[in-house]
């Protein structure tokens, strides 16, 4: 109970986060409201969910209903938590899926290049179209068209991508100073 605790925390904290950061980096690829040509933390959304599971999923509903009701997408807490809640999991019903239907072990010990894509292109796929129904739902202006189903879909999978390949680098450039360093 107290690991699930602490991993929902990291979670919330991890997507804040890099939410701002992706925020500053990229405000020139900002397509509509909540949609952005490349959104890293949908990477950090998959790797969480993957990781931690339900807490993953826990953190980052709570940090992205914040998110939300404190930024600009609407000042309605009920499309706020609604956001929230299709943040955390679609990521995390991406998981079950993948896991029920792509033979990935649990511990990721069998993760490929093939399997992540296919992680990484559900989630996206889920998260798009979820939010954009919801966006549609409760009539948000300029979102939930099948242009901002695409764009945002584009936006998670070169997120995603790009986020793993920093970190799958920053792995690699560890790995080789400490075989310099002995």
């Amino acid at each position: 109970m107290r690991t699930g605790f602490v991993n929902a925390i990291i979670s919330t904290f991890a997507y804040t986060l890099l939410f701002y950061v992706n925020s500053w980096i990229t405000s020139e690829l900002v397509f509509g409201l909540g949609v952005n040509w490349i959104y890293l933390p949908a990477g950090l959304r998959l790797f969480l969910t993957l990781i931690f599971g339900l807490p993953g999923a826990i953190g980052i509903a709570i940090a992205s209903t914040l998110i939300s009701y404190f930024g600009e997408l609407s000042s309605d807490l009920t499309i706020c938590i609604g956001t929230g809640l299709i943040s955390g999991f679609a990521p995390y019903l991406a998981r079950i899926f993948v896991f029920s239907n792509v033979s990935l072990d649990p511990d990721l010990s069998n993760m490929n290049l093939q399997k992540l894509l296919l992680c990484i292109l559900i989630y996206a796929l889920m998260s798009a179209g979820l939010h954009q129904y919801w966006y549609a739902t409760v009539g948000l202006q300029n979102t939930g068209s099948v242009n901002h189903f695409a764009v945002m879909a584009i936006g998670d999978i070169l997120g995603s991508v790009l986020l793993i390949a920093v970190i799958k680098s920053c792995l690699d450039l560890i790995k080789r100073l400490r075989r310099t360093a002995h």
